[in-house]
């Protein structure tokens, strides 16, 4: 049986900044690309903070999950990339806050750089 394969797009979030897709829906499943702090408006980071950032990537997030009929409560897993580890407390109590009660899967990395010198990006994969 083929997969039914959808390209998700909302100007509600930043356009892609390479070659790939926001989200790419196939059947039931959302695979949302790894999302920055960036406003959608201007394409710039949001603030200087890692708080600051998270909640923008959270804004990029809903807003692809809302182009797909989804919400937050369909998060089945997040993966959280940080530019420095020390920013992990930070991040995590802004996640907190969007998933206060059964939060998904997870896993959190340090790595080297973020694009447009961001400094927490999140890819999320969502269920109907």
């Amino acid at each position: 049986m083929k997969k039914q394969r959808k390209i998700i797009k909302t100007t509600k979030a930043p356009q892609a900044i390479g070659p790939y897709s926001q989200a790419l829906l196939v059947d039931d499943s959302l695979y949302i690309s790894g999302q920055l702090g960036l406003d959608p408006s201007t394409g710039e980071i949001v603030g200087e903070s890692v708080a600051s950032q998270t909640h923008q990537v959270f804004k990029n997030i809903v807003a692809i999950l809302g182009e797909a009929d989804m919400a937050l409560e369909n998060v089945v897993q997040c993966q959280v990339f940080l530019s420095d580890m020390g920013d992990f407390a930070e991040v995590n109590a802004v996640y907190a806050e969007y998933f206060p009660e059964n939060p998904p899967t997870r896993a959190a990395f340090e790595v080297s750089q973020l694009p447009a010198g961001g400094k927490v990006e999140i890819l999320a994969t969502a269920v109907k």
